[in-house]
């Protein structure tokens, strides 16, 4: 049925993609992949393992030796013939991500234009990775510095962005001339494997970009991080994750990349607009039903607005339509499996047992299975799970505030450090409190801050290196310094 939906059926793979071939099987089965929605069977896809995986490395390293040596015109020329295949197949692919991941038709194809950014950027990118020459010691020398693609590239990519978290990490390591093995989701494995076939008509070699499909994720994870083929690791998820990965990839001693979990806070002070707060912290916390790692976790509100705010908020979320994301009109989604609506009433239950109001949802929604109401909670404490941990679903947590510096005290008292916003008018209080926040990103008087120009990532235990930006290429590649010497005197 899932193909059906599709306008370019082919765009619809039950296979992994290793060495610009499609494998249909393997020795290890099948594994069945679901609608959050529907609980509807969409694909049966092969279970790669570590041999899989194993020839997937070693295929990406022998396409990297001819890959590294194509000019940065080439590259540039190969990767924007990607980005409009998929520009021009925005609709499938779109189509794609909701029937796998459950998001809401319009955000899926806000998703797709965000990655193809991602591909549209780097490929100008490629053309502007340079080194430099550095004034030597001696007359007779000259320092000169080179920027080299750094190799075969590992990505593990997460369910809830399964376009933009791929592009943004394949987009620059394919730029840099570096080869790439994906690990997407297993819960969204199809979006992945959609990019792949269009990465193969565009003409980007095989090997280069390959796909391995498969829940044994701690296997294949534990091949991608071992394998001394493997220079770079990439990776989108949880801080618990990413503390094994980068234990497992210290004994090949690999560069990594982290982008880890989240506790957004979400800063309102009392002279903040209303309108402005209101429209900005609804995008910021419910985009895909509340699950991105920068959605805002904590929303922190200055005590002279708090109440009229609360109920602004409780209102209109309260008017959110929730249902499949195939639906016209829908802007909340299914939660992505029955654990993650679990562990979202869990939140909500120990908030309210702790005092905290509810003021609009608080409860599972009458379409059952992985749908769960939107969520408003008043009189938050600190200290409750909701406010602590990261929540990732669609559940709003207030918490007041008197003073500045207890916001910002309440802000930065979390192991994460990957974003903050805020909102005010006033640019005293701005720039005091935004380089005050311990995080990597900063929304100011919005909710909405990624791109392709701007450089993700966070800091403390919210992960290591930034994608996106002129600073994402960076992230794929090695610096040589070259000392020659020799050399005579310049003519006087």
């Amino acid at each position: 049925m899932t193909r059906h939906l599709l306008k370019n059926p082919d765009l619809f793979r039950e296979a992994a993609l290793i060495d610009g071939q499609w494998i249909t099987e393997t020795p290890h089965g099948h594994s069945e992949l679901r609608n959050p929605a529907t609980g509807e069977v969409l694909a049966r896809l092969p279970r790669c393992k570590e041999e899989e995986t194993t020839r997937a490395i070693v295929a990406a390293d022998k396409a990297f030796r001819a890959w590294r040596q194509t000019t940065a015109k080439h590259r540039s020329q190969v990767l924007n013939r990607w980005w409009s295949l998929i520009v021009e197949n925005k609709e499938d692919l779109a189509t794609l991500i909701t029937l796998e991941e459950g998001k809401p038709l319009s955000e899926a194809r806000g998703e797709i234009d965000y990655a193809a950014g991602f591909v549209q950027w780097f490929a100008e990118e490629s053309k502007r990775v340079r080194g430099d020459v550095i004034p030597a010691p001696r007359e007779t020398q000259r320092i000169v510095t080179l920027k080299q693609p750094i190799g075969v590239c590992a990505a593990i990519t997460p369910w809830n962005f399964p376009a933009a978290m791929i592009t943004r990490k394949a987009g620059p390591a394919l730029a840099a001339g570096c080869a790439m093995v994906v690990k997407p989701a297993s819960q969204t494995p199809l979006t992945a494997l959609a990019l792949g076939e269009l990465a193969l008509r565009a003409g980007i070699p095989p090997g280069i970009f390959n796909v391995i499909t498969g829940g044994d994720t701690r296997a294949i994870g534990g091949v991608l991080t071992s394998h001394p083929l493997v220079r770079k690791v990439t990776f989108t998820g949880s801080t618990e994750v990413g503390r094994v990965l980068l234990q497992q990839s210290a004994s090949t001693i690999k560069k990594c990349s982290m982008e880890l979990g989240g506790n957004a806070p979400c800063i309102v002070f009392d002279d903040a607009d209303i309108d402005t707060a209101v429209e900005g912290i609804l995008v910021a916390k419910f985009r895909n039903t509340g699950q991105s790692c920068i959605a805002a976790n904590r929303v922190m509100v200055q005590a002279g607005i708090y109440d009229a705010l609360a109920a602004r908020l409780a209102e209109r979320v309260g008017q959110l339509k929730v249902g499949n994301g195939l639906e016209p009109g829908v802007q909340i989604g299914p939660m992505i499996d029955a654990g993650a609506v679990s562990k979202v009433e869990e939140h909500v239950d120990n908030a309210v047992a702790g005092g905290a109001r509810l003021l609009t949802g608080g409860r599972r929604h009458a379409l059952g299975g992985c749908f769960y109401e939107p969520t408003v909670l008043a009189d938050v404490a600190p200290g409750m799970a909701v406010a602590v941990q990261e929540t990732f679903g669609p559940v709003m947590p207030l918490v007041r505030f008197e003073r500045d510096e207890d916001a910002i005290a309440m802000a930065n008292d979390t192991e994460f450090g990957l974003a903050s916003y805020l909102f005010s008018k006033d640019a005293a209080r701005i720039w005091r409190a935004a380089e005050a926040l311990e995080s990597g990103m900063v929304g100011i008087n919005t909710g909405l801050i990624s791109n392709e120009l701007a450089p993700f990532g966070g800091i403390k235990q919210s992960g290591l290196g930034r994608e996106g930006s002129h600073y994402g290429i960076d992230e794929f590649l090695e610096l040589k310094y070259l000392c020659w010497d020799g050399l005579h005197p310049s003519f006087a």
